[in-house]
C-alpha cells in the first residue's frame, strides 16, 4: 500500500481574483485599515503551503490558519497529521500577512483571494475528489465569508475551529451574519470556554441556522481547545474527540453528491 505523500506549494492570489466586496474584518484583534496598497491586489502575492495527502483519501480539508498563527504553528501541524491518519487529505496555507512576517492579518478581499487560490490549488491537485474548507478561528471566518459572497466550487461544507464569533469581553453575533447567505452545511467545533465565542451566542447562531449547521460542543475547552486539569479531560484526549467528529463529518460530506445537511448528522 502506498504511503501518505507531503508536497510544498506555492499559491499565486490577488484580491483581483477573490471576491472584492468583502463582508467584514479580521478577527482577534478587529484590526484598522490596512495600510494603503495592502490586500488591494495591485500586485499579485505568492503564498506558501502544505498538502498531505493519505494513501487512500476519502474528501480533501482546505485548512486556513488563525490570525495568531500560521500553518506550521503545532496545532494545526495535530490537525492535519489526525486527519491524515482518518483518511482525510489536508491542504493548509499562509495567508499574506503570515508569509510577510505581519501581525496585522489582510483586509478581506487579499483574505478572500487566499481562500479561493487554495481552494482552486487541492481541487487541481486532487481532481474529483470532495473538497471541504474552513479553519481554525480567523480561517474558518474568512474562508465562509468567501462562501457566503460566491460559492467556492466544488465545495460540500464548511468546518469551523472555534468560529470567532466576537471579540473577547464583547459578546455580539454581527460577525456571523454573512452565514445566512451559505447554503451548504456547516460544522462548529466550540469550547464552552471559548472567550471569542459565548456558548449561549453560539448555540443561538446554529439554531437559526437551522439543518445546515452542526454543533460539536467541547466541555471545559478554550479557544485553543486547552482544558483544564479539573475537567477531568486532557489536550490529547480533546483533539483526537475534535479530529474524530470533523472526520466523520467530512466523511459524510463525501459520501453525498450534494453534500446536504441531512447525510451529516
Amino acid at each position: 500500500m502506498p504511503a501518505a505523500r507531503t508536497a510544498a506549494l506555492s499559491l499565486a492570489l490577488s484580491a483581483s481574483s477573490g471576491v472584492t466586496g468583502g463582508t467584514g474584518v479580521a478577527d482577534a484583534p478587529d484590526s484598522p485599515a490596512s495600510p494603503a496598497g495592502a490586500g488591494t491586489g495591485a500586485a499579485s502575492e505568492q503564498v506558501s503551503a502544505l498538502l498531505d495527502v493519505p494513501a487512500a483519501p476519502r474528501a480533501a480539508f482546505v485548512l486556513a490558519h488563525g490570525a495568531g498563527a500560521g500553518m506550521h504553528h503545532p496545532f494545526m501541524a495535530k490537525l492535519a497529521a489526525g486527519l491524515v491518519e482518518r483518511g482525510i487529505a489536508v491542504l493548509r496555507y499562509q495567508f499574506a500577512y503570515m508569509e510577510r512576517g505581519s501581525k496585522r492579518p489582510d483586509a478581506p478581499p487579499l483574505a478572500h483571494a487566499a481562500v479561493r487560490a487554495a481552494v482552486a490549488e487541492a481541487a487541481r491537485q486532487l481532481p474529483g475528489l470532495p473538497l471541504v474548507a474552513g479553519g481554525k478561528s480567523f480561517g474558518g471566518r474568512m474562508s465562509s465569508q468567501a462562501q457566503a459572497a460566491s460559492a467556492l466550487p466544488g465545495v460540500r461544507g464548511l468546518v469551523f475551529v472555534g468560529f470567532p464569533l466576537h471579540p473577547a469581553g464583547q459578546p455580539a453575533t454581527t460577525r456571523a451574519d454573512h452565514l445566512h447567505g451559505v447554503a451548504c452545511p456547516m460544522l462548529f467545533l466550540q469550547g464552552t470556554r471559548d472567550e471569542l465565542a459565548g456558548m449561549a451566542l453560539v448555540q443561538g447562531v446554529v439554531a437559526r441556522l437551522g439543518e445546515r449547521a452542526t454543533l460539536e460542543v467541547f466541555d471545559d475547552a478554550d479557544h485553543s481547545f486547552h482544558v483544564r486539569a479539573r475537567s477531568g479531560q486532557n489536550d490529547a484526549q480533546v483533539m483526537a474527540r475534535l479530529l474524530d467528529r470533523t472526520a466523520a463529518w467530512i466523511g459524510a460530506m463525501a459520501a453525498t453528491p450534494s453534500g446536504t445537511a441531512a447525510s451529516a448528522r
